[in-house]
């Protein structure tokens, strides 16, 4: 059985990974997520080319505390309250930063980022000082990995996988656009 929560040397190494360039399995609110350190390009790749998914759909960033995202997004045209009533927990399209790495937002002008609720990003996320690249972890057009038997059967063994629990989702997150409030998917 996985721990409810990440041990620190969990949290170590998968940070260490991240840092190299390498790309980890993470549990998210209701499904494995695979992930990457934002500013690595080669290993967003590997991703998508894990997944079988284009560039042009972009992912979202993940991360425990909105400090950690603040450099991929600009706050024009968005409500402070907005932010407050949707964080943490929802997904928010916000208009990209000057700087945000293209292969990130995909063909998009906004960039799709998640204040997480759950212990495994949050903490990750602090540890590696930054945001972390987040997306479902199965192959296109399959259904999202809710154990670790669905998560090997799609990626094999070789990937690194960061052993904690789930959290008691059973949806992805709804994905609402900051600046309209309208929702995008409920």
């Amino acid at each position: 059985m996985l721990p409810r929560y990440p041990r620190r040397q969990d949290i170590r190494q998968g940070v260490a990974r991240l840092r190299r360039g390498g790309v980890i399995a993470y549990p998210t609110e209701g499904v494995w997520g695979l992930g990457c350190a934002p500013r690595r390009r080669r290993a967003l790749r590997r991703i998508l080319s894990l997944k079988g998914r284009p560039q042009k759909k972009g992912v979202l960033l993940a991360a425990g505390r909105t400090a950690e995202t603040r450099r991929y997004w600009s706050a024009q045209g968005i409500d402070a309250e907005l932010l407050t009533r949707f964080w943490p927990g929802t997904t928010l399209v916000c208009p990209a930063a000057p700087k945000a790495p293209f292969w990130i937002r995909g063909h998009h002008e906004g960039i799709a980022v998640r204040v997480s609720t759950h212990p495994a990003i949050a903490v990750l996320s602090r540890a590696l000082g930054d945001a972390i690249v987040s997306t479902s972890a199965n192959p296109a057009g399959q259904r999202p990995a809710r154990d670790l038997r669905t998560l090997y059967r799609y990626f094999g063994r070789s990937l690194w996988v960061l052993p904690a629990r789930l959290g008691g989702r059973r949806r992805p997150s709804r994905i609402v656009d900051a600046r309209s409030g309208r929702v995008l998917r409920e």
